[in-house]
């Protein structure tokens, strides 16, 4: 059987330069392949650290996840920062998961200068529960994900907008239970909201309040400090970056004006140095200099070590009509 160029092992007969560009084991969508065999390796016994690697596994230092869903109460949105995701993973099967993985159908790839983004209309996060009874629970939706553009190719921005959400459960459990109205009254009822947990639902409201605190711990870490102190000198240091006045836009103004002098001065004695050495045709420039002694006032430019009212090291020195020098900024 011969391979087609299709086949991921497929050798061109024009050579090595007209293979595909991108290979096939870094393709976004089997880095979401591998990320489901990791969640499927995990045991009972996995503990922080195993969640801290799974995470600096597939996502950046800075990534940021973000769930978008409509309770009863009105829409949802929350965004967690990095450290903050492996909680978030492991909140999943706190609350009774077994089982853990996506599906992505007819996703859009789009390539930038270092990162690609991945567009999936039709995604599915798809978990096994084993109680409080045995459901499959089916959350459709909306993921787009953004990943960097190297060899790790980790997730920089996750972004998964919920739609709707299925409750399975198997026939066999329904026809066992068929003669027990409690329990059949208890099967007809929801074990999750838009396809998350209570656990979940509750770290994330949590995270509302965590979040805006990763600079007072990460200070509390480095420091030492205590949780007051802590509070006390980022308040300070974000107070003096809202009333601390802007540095570059004073300077301009001084840098422009001194460039216009420098000019002027440069053309005056380029054209005087011309005056000199030139003959016949350019006779214009003494008739020009008349002009300014006939109105009576004359610029001398006089450089000093010590600066003007501006900070200028140069200014000028102008001679009035009745013989008077006055000095001029």
């Amino acid at each position: 059987m011969s391979s087609t160029p299709h086949d991921p092992f497929y050798s061109s007969p024009f050579g090595p330069f007209y293979r595909r560009h991108t290979p096939y084991m870094v393709q976004p969508e089997y880095r979401i392949y591998e990320m489901n065999k990791r969640l499927q390796s995990r045991t009972e016994d996995s503990d922080n650290l195993w969640w801290d690697a799974f995470a600096t596994e597939f996502f950046e230092d800075d990534a940021t996840l973000t769930l978008s869903f409509c309770l009863e109460d009105g829409p949802k949105r929350y965004t967690i920062g990095r450290t903050l995701i492996p909680r978030y993973f492991s909140t999943v099967f706190e609350g009774g998961v077994t089982d853990l993985y996506y599906i992505l159908k007819h996703s859009k790839e789009s390539y930038h200068n270092s990162s690609i983004t991945v567009d999936c209309d039709q995604c599915a996060m798809v978990t096994q529960h084993g109680k409080p009874m045995f459901t499959k629970v089916c959350t459709e939706g909306r993921l787009i994900l953004e990943f960097t553009f190297d060899d790790l190719m980790r997730i920089k921005t996750w972004h998964f907008t919920i739609r709707q959400y299925r409750e399975l459960v198997p026939r066999s459990i329904l026809a066992m239970h068929a003669q027990d109205p409690q329990v059949l009254d208890q099967l007809s009822k929801n074990i999750t909201r838009m396809g998350l947990t209570n656990f979940t639902l509750n770290y994330l409201r949590l995270c509302v309040i965590l979040e805006p605190m990763q600079e007072l711990m990460s200070r509390h870490k480095t420091y030492n400090l205590s949780p007051r102190d802590c509070l006390k000198t980022c308040l300070f240091q974000k107070w003096q970056r809202m009333v601390a006045p802007p540095a570059e836009p004073t300077r301009q103004p001084t840098t422009k004006r001194r460039k216009r002098k420098n000019s002027t001065s440069s053309t005056s004695n380029s054209s005087a140095g011309n005056n000199t050495n030139s003959t016949g045709g350019k006779k214009k420039t003494p008739a020009a200099n008349l002009s300014l002694s006939s109105q009576g006032l004359g610029a001398i430019p006089n450089c000093s070590l010590n600066p003007g009212r501006d900070g200028d090291l140069c200014h000028s020195t102008a001679v009035t009509p009745s013989g008077q020098f006055k000095e001029k900024h």
